[in-house]
Parts: C-alpha cells; sequence; structure tokens
C-alpha cells in the first residue's frame, strides 16, 4: 500500500471551534488561603483545539483546508486565527455578540493537570444563516466534508449542510456527539467512539451484538458506513451490507489520547478525498492513531511518521535520487537505526576527480551521505549563461552512481539553506576556503548539536579550468 498525494484533497471542515490554553509552572507550597497548591507560572501556550485540530491536522498531512466555525469578539477569536493561517488553514469565522471564543484553560505543573477553566456558551440558538451561506459556497471547491461536532453549538442543525452536500454529490464524514445521532441521517461515514455508541445503541457485551446494533444504526440512518473506534481493541468499521471489517490497535506504547479521535477523522477524510478505497483509508487511520498517542499532548501525524508507520514501499531507503519527502523518511529510519548522516552540496556539473576525492573524503565522516544539487535554473543564476553543460536529471544520476553517495536530491534556491535546515544533518560539510560562519545551513545545524566542517578540493582541477580547456581545444 502506498500514501495518496494528500496534497490534491481539498477539505471543508465545520465545527465548533476552541482555543487550548495551558498555564505552566512549579509548585513549592500550598496556599494560606485555601488548602490548594500555589502554582508559579513561568510559560503560556496557546494551541488549536476541537474542529480547529481537526484542521490543523488535516494541513499537517498537506492537504487544502477551508475552516468554518463560530465565536466571540474578543482577542481569543484572533489569536486562534493567527495560530491556523500559519498552517495555511482558510478560515471563515462568524463572529456572534455577546459570545466568548470558546477557550480552555489548563493549568499545568511537572506534565501534571492541576486545574481546566472552561470558558464557553453554546452558540446552540446563535443564527447560522451567514454559516450556512458560506458553506454552500465552500462546497464546490470541496472534495470531503468534516462536520467536527463538540456539542458546542455551531452543528445544531447538522441535517442542512448534509443535505446542502449531499445535492452537490459531496462525501461527509461526522465526528458526532450527543444522544441522538439521528441528526446526522444521510452522512457517507460516522465515526462513534464505544462510550458514544453505547449511549445511542445501549449496553454491548460481546462482539456480536455490537455487529448487530452498529448495522442496525448504520441502516436506521441511511448511513454509507460506520467506523467504530475502539480505544485499546482498535477500530471496526460496518460498510456495505452485513459486513465489518476489524483493525487492531497499532499502538506500542501509549502516552497520550488527546486528540486521537481529531487524528482519526482528519486521516479518513484526506484518504477519501484522494478517491481511496474506505477500507483502506481506515488502515491508514488505525495507524495515524498509533502514532499521536505516541506523542504529549494534542498532537499531530506528518506524512513521514504515516509513511514510516505504513513501512512504505515505494521508497527505496537505502539510496539513489530522491525527493525531500522521500528523503525525510529515509532519514528517519536510517537514524532510528543510529546512523550519522553527512551532508553536503553543489552545482557538480561535469563530475571529476577532485568531486570524487572530496566526496569520498565526506563519506568517512559518517555512516550515510547526502549530496543536495542545484537544479539547472539555479547554476545558471551561480554560474551564468551556458550552464549547467549537464542537467540535474543527469548530474544526480552520475553523483547517485558513486559508491561514496547514498542520497541525492535537488534545491532550486542560491543556496541549500532551506533544505539543510529541514533535514538536519549530523554532519554539514563543504569544500573550498569557506569559513564556518559562512556555510549556507551551518547555523541551523550546530544549533541541532551537529558540526560543520570545511574540506580542501583537489589543487588544478576545476569543472570551470575543464570548460576552459575544453573551448580551447575546440579554438585550435
Amino acid at each position: 500500500m502506498i500514501l495518496p498525494d494528500f496534497s490534491k484533497a481539498k477539505v471543508l471542515i465545520v465545527g465548533d471551534l476552541m482555543l487550548d490554553r495551558y498555564w505552566s509552572g512549579g509548585t513549592g507550597r500550598i496556599s494560606p488561603e485555601a488548602p490548594v497548591p500555589v502554582v508559579n507560572v513561568n510559560s503560556s501556550e496557546d494551541r488549536a483545539g476541537g474542529a480547529a485540530n481537526v484542521a490543523v491536522n488535516v494541513a499537517t498531512l498537506g492537504a487544502e483546508v477551508t475552516l468554518l466555525g463560530m465565536c466571540g469578539k474578543d482577542e481569543n477569536a484572533n489569536i486562534l486565527k493567527e495560530r491556523l493561517e500559519t498552517h495555511g488553514i482558510r478560515c471563515e469565522f462568524f463572529e456572534v455578540d455577546g459570545f466568548d471564543t470558546i477557550t480552555k484553560l489548563r493549568v499545568m505543573s511537572r506534565n501534571q493537570q492541576l486545574l481546566r477553566l472552561d470558558f464557553e456558551k453554546s452558540f446552540e440558538e446563535a443564527d447560522k444563516s451567514a454559516l450556512e451561506l458560506a458553506f454552500d459556497r465552500a462546497l464546490d471547491n470541496a472534495d470531503v466534508v468534516i462536520l467536527s461536532d463538540y456539542a458546542k453549538g455551531c452543528l445544531s442543525n447538522p441535517q442542512a449542510l448534509i443535505e446542502k452536500a449531499r445535492s452537490k454529490n459531496k462525501r461527509v464524514v461526522v465526528d458526532p456527539k450527543g444522544s441522538d445521532f439521528g441528526k446526522y441521517a444521510g452522512a457517507t461515514l460516522v465515526t462513534p467512539n464505544m462510550d458514544e455508541l453505547r449511549g445511542i445503541v445501549g449496553e454491548i457485551d460481546s462482539e456480536q451484538v455490537l455487529v448487530e446494533k452498529a448495522l442496525s444504526l448504520k441502516a436506521s440512518l441511511n448511513l454509507s458506513a460506520l467506523l467504530v473506534t475502539r480505544s485499546e481493541d482498535g477500530m471496526t468499521l460496518f460498510d456495505g451490507d452485513n459486513t465489518e471489517f476489524h483493525l487492531p490497535a497499532k499502538a506500542k506504547e501509549v502516552y497520550d489520547v488527546t486528540g486521537a479521535g481529531d487524528t482519526v477523522v482528519s486521516t479518513l477524510a484526506v484518504s477519501v478525498a484522494c478517491n481511496l478505497p474506505l477500507q483502506a483509508a481506515c488502515v491508514l487511520a488505525n495507524l495515524a492513531a498509533s502514532v499521536v498517542v505516541g506523542k504529549l499532548g494534542t498532537s499531530t501525524v506528518t506524512n513521514t511518521e504515516l509513511a514510516l508507520a505504513l513501512g512504505e514501499q515505494s521508497v527505496h531507503l537505502d539510496g539513489g535520487v530522491m525527493t525531500e519527502d522521500q528523503l525525510e523518511i529515509a532519514l528517519q529510519a536510517a537514524k532510528a537505526r543510529g546512523e550519522r548522516i553527512v551532508m553536503t552540496n553543489g552545482c557538480f556539473d561535469i563530475l571529476h576527480s577532485g568531486h570524487v576525492a572530496y566526496l569520498e573524503e565526506a563519506a568517512q565522516l559518517g555512516d550515510r551521505l547526502i549530496v543536495a544539487v542545484n537544479t539547472d535554473a539555479s547554476v545558471t543564476k551561480l554560474k551564468g549563461p551556458g550552464r549547467p553543460v549537464n542537467n540535474v536529471s543527469r548530474r544526480m544520476a552520475v553523483l547517485a552512481g558513486l559508491s561514496a553517495v547514498d542520497w541525492v536530491v535537488p534545491f532550486e534556491e542560491d543556496t541549500p539553506q532551506r533544505v539543510i535546515a529541514r533535514l538536519l544533518p549530523d554532519v554539514l560539510v563543504k569544500g573550498g576556503d569557506y569559513k564556518i560562519e559562512e556555510i549556507a545551513g551551518g547555523t541551523e545545524v550546530q544549533a541541532n548539536g551537529g558540526e560543520v566542517k570545511v574540506l580542501t578540493f583537489e589543487d588544478g582541477v576545476s569543472t570551470t579550468g575543464i570548460i576552459e580547456r575544453i573551448t580551447e581545444n575546440k579554438r585550435r
């Protein structure tokens, strides 16, 4: 199984927006005013919560995201919007007079939550007409819709949205809440956990009862599919006629289940948007959940993490020419094995003995050598008209054939600073008479605990010199 190109997916999300705020500090005494600990707050962090966290999960996978929701006319709405826009999420927030943006303030000490303060007022009775109009406009550009319901009132009438989506043949994935699932009738897929399912169908004391009640609920709501997430028991998909598809939990270690449901629905929706079969989409969602529960706090899953969890077969981890995304996967696997990564860069227009000697020396500094290569436009900008002599595909193919080189990756900027900062090798190497502080990407590598080294090129050998000699010989 190969990951689809999530960047082609367009996802429209509607739901309850929240700002998750964390105040953290040490505790060393009990208050003289009451028998409670005193927290000396020394840090504060704001994160996207609720439907906003679903949007961040979708964006992290690389999909295009539009998020609709309701908020107060306050600073917290601005903070939340700014956080989301840094992920490239298109936000349409509908401000309501007399309401606060839903905010959950957690007071933390020594990684323990001591207190949670909720600032919220249900949007149940607020006018939804502007939101529904925006939803109707945004539907044409969406491949799939997510309704992220946290029972805070934004989705007081999900039927109206489901009907609009169905009228335009758009698939709808619902993360449900509450004791009445009738409001989600006609959705493509609804994803309750076991507690939410029990709240609808009653007690479930065996696998057979689960199957019977889940299939009955699916039929009564006219759903295309029902996915029940079951914590340590994995998840079960009910799709088609009287069938179930069970996936066992994949997590090796569970540190925090916060936000795991958001990750599941996000991965499902993006996979469905890429036209992945529903069972395959559930496989990816199950793997994504296994990754996210191994992290502390509300978290997201990257393509690289998902590909590693999947055991991506399309990426040749042992070597060759790669994209940056593929190389990031290979690097994570290499670092997990304790391998030391060396990286260098250059045009390498006409490969000569000086290059080969330099690359062999660089390779001796670690276990794996990455060579970042300037694209053709970048070489022309640096070297002038007539360069490169060989196009980037040929230059990279020759480099990949050297025994000293493990991975080759192109970059289009004047310097490789961005790609170096993304890959963060253990050793960054440059040839010539550079000073350490002049080397692009060196600051980022050193800040990450890595080394920067300068090696000498073989005297009297250069690409420019070779080209000049060839030109002179032609003139004779």
